[in-house]
């Protein structure tokens, strides 16, 4: 069998966690059973990503890089405020209604990642790049329509994520399509009073 240097590795393994934790859950994914995923020995794991909570690390940024980058693709480039919203609002729900189990996922890791040290930054610094993202395009939408902002594009950003992660919580749990036509409608209404005053 050829060597494959860490560098090659370590996406291969990040990608091996999540399809498996997207399959069976957070608490199936020991550093032993992503290594089966993949057809590595275990050590290859703990070699590049020193612990298992090195590992969740690795997989949450990826998935804050995944979403991110799906949301900022669907970006308008010349809608008006309200078009906007409605529009990152839907590429982000359509993101949970094809990978739920992303979605279900990321929401184990966010439980799991409060209760750890090892992993409480990560978590932070996922929200933080999310709210920066959300902010950014806030206010892009509101400069290119020229609509003053009342509140901070950053307080919106909040609210806006606040609200999402309801909404996916609900839906992983309770699903229901025409409800959440409803909420993600009331979600876009809210966001534009919001930011209108």
């Amino acid at each position: 069998m050829a060597h494959v240097s860490a560098a090659e590795r370590r996406p291969q393994l990040i990608k091996a966690a999540i399809d498996l934790m997207s399959r069976e859950g957070v608490a199936a994914g020991s550093t032993r059973a992503i290594a089966a995923e993949l057809g590595v020995a275990q050590a290859t794991v703990h070699y590049i990503f020193g612990t298992k909570e090195g590992l969740y690390r690795a997989v949450m940024e990826q998935l804050t890089q995944d979403l991110v980058a799906q949301v900022e693709r669907a970006t308008p480039e010349d809608a008006g405020f309200e078009e906007t919203i409605r529009v990152l609002a839907a590429a982000l729900w359509r993101t949970v209604r094809e990978q739920p189990g992303s979605h279900r996922m990321l929401t184990e890791l966010t439980t799991f990642a409060m209760r750890s040290p090892q992993l409480s930054e990560v978590l932070a610094s996922h929200y933080r790049g999310l709210i920066e993202v959300t902010a950014k395009l806030v206010a892009e939408a509101a400069e290119r329509s020229g609509q003053p902002l009342a509140q901070p594009a950053e307080a919106i950003a909040r609210w806006i994520l606040a609200s999402f992660d309801g909404l996916t919580d609900m839906h992983l749990s309770l699903p229901d399509e025409e409800a959440e036509e409803v909420c993600l409608q009331v979600l876009v209404s809210s966001v534009t009073a919001l930011a209108g005053g």
